[in-house]
Order: structure tokens, then sequence, then C-alpha cells
């Protein structure tokens, strides 16, 4: 897979799950993609490992200085801490909904999806996340199913840690294929 040329922001804040940003940003760069981590505020963002504190991870860019023009594709890490902070800020909700509306790809795992319910964007979809936060998504007007990944034009989600490499993949593939198109969710 050859994603020379493509940019990605994975965009995450403290208590992000550390595997759900690290893996999917590893196997992107390996395809060749230029991958920024996308946060609130310049620095490091401390991820959730487990049942625990994990690593720093550096913040490549804060989102006064990204737009989505500049980007193919988001990913959403889970944790679930990091999903719940992104959600009540403008500026992130604004970012996602502008990638989304420029027909690019949406990738959220895990918890991940609860950006997707607060942008709008579930709705309509079929989608994944984790499973204790299916009723959110269904009630947000997804219709929620059981699988390792699901895509609905340009929308991605899968549902935990254990289905990183099935969602790093299709992510990959997404991108490489330009698969900007989507047709209306109604």
């Amino acid at each position: 897979m050859d994603l020379k040329g493509k940019k990605i922001a994975i965009l995450a804040t403290h208590g992000f799950e550390q595997s759900e940003l690290e893996g999917p940003r590893e196997q992107l760069k390996k395809a060749g993609a230029s991958v920024d981590v996308v946060s609130l505020a310049a620095g490091e963002i401390k991820g959730w490992d487990k049942k625990d504190w994990g690593r720093p991870v550096k913040v490549d860019k804060t989102l006064d200085q990204v737009s989505a023009s500049e980007y193919d594709a988001v990913v959403l890490p889970g944790g679930q801490i990091n999903p719940d902070l992104l959600r009540v800020e403008p500026k992130a909700l604004k970012f996602i909904k502008d990638i989304f509306d420029a027909q690019k790809i949406v990738a959220a795992i895990c918890h991940g999806p609860w950006l997707l319910v607060e942008t709008g964007i579930a709705k309509g979809r079929k989608m994944t996340s984790y499973k204790s936060i299916k009723t959110d998504v269904a009630n947000a007007g997804a219709k929620w199913e059981d699988s390792e990944v699901v895509v609905d034009q340009g929308v991605i989600t899968s549902r935990n840690p254990g289905d990183l490499h099935a969602f790093s993949a299709k992510v990959i593939e997404e991108v490489k294929e330009g698969r900007h198109t989507r047709r209306s969710a109604a």
C-alpha cells in the first residue's frame, strides 16, 4: 500500500487509548502517509494504556494550526476520556465535520464514534463502536452492527483494540483508493 503524498490527522487529547493512536499512526506511516497528531494544545498528550495512564505522545499541530483542506482523512482514537473531552470542544467538532463535508475519510474506533454522534455524522449510517456506547450510537440514528470494521460511504468505524489491524488496513485501503465520494445518508 502506497500512501505517499497522503496526509492524515489523528485527532486526540489526554486519555486516548494508547494502542488506538500508536497502532494506526505506525501503520499509516509504514504505508507512506504523512501523519500529524492534532490536539487542543501544543506539547504532549498522555495516553491511557488499558487500566492506567500510558505514555505521552508529542502533539504535531494544534487545532488552531490546521485546516480540513490539508488532510485526506482524520482518525479518531477512543479510550473513554479522550472522545468525551473532545466532544465538548467546538473546534474539534468543526474540524471533524469539515473533513466529512469535504467528502474525505473519517475513521473512529472504540469510543471515538461518540464524536460522530456529536457532529451528526452518525445519523443514517451503518456503524460500530465499543459495546458500551452502542445505545448512544443507535440513538443518534445510526444502524449499529457488531463487526470488526464497518464502512459506510467514507465513514470507517471499529469496536475496540482487538480490531486495530482490520481498522488500520481499511483506513489505508480507503485513503489509497481515494474513496472520498459519498451519497446523502438520507
